[in-house]
């Protein structure tokens, strides 16, 4: 499980400069904020899923876009993935804690959106 950006960490009271286009923590929020990037990080707050859970839980994206998500998450240190040898191989995905720490707003801004949205059917 490597922790991606975790190792490239600016100093103490240095910061990124996100309005750079080669900014790593731009691509970063580019990759939570993609359009399958918040679902991911949102399907995977609560356990550890195989990548046909991962599917079956973020419905309408199709399976290239759930693996080029996972493989940008990966890379970026917020999600790790463990492949266990078997036929076919059986890989699995969770958060890492710095996937946690950028998912639990992710969630929080979902609750908060869903608990103000009128019930399904009402209007």
């Amino acid at each position: 499980m490597a922790e991606g950006l975790q190792g490239s960490r600016v100093e103490p009271g240095e910061r990124y400069d996100v309005f750079h286009t080669d900014c790593v923590a731009r691509d970063v929020v580019d990759h939570v904020t993609s359009r399958w990037g918040v679902w991911v990080l949102i399907s995977l707050r609560r356990n550890d899923l195989r990548f046909y859970e991962l599917r079956e839980s973020i419905r309408g994206i199709s399976e290239k876009m759930l693996a080029q998500t996972l493989r940008a998450l990966v890379e970026d240190g917020l999600v790790w993935r463990e492949v266990e040898p078997a036929t076919p191989p059986r890989v699995t995905y969770g958060l890492t804690g710095f996937g946690r720490d950028i998912g639990e707003p992710l969630t929080e801004l979902f609750d908060r959106i869903t608990l103000r949205l009128a019930p399904p059917g009402a209007g």
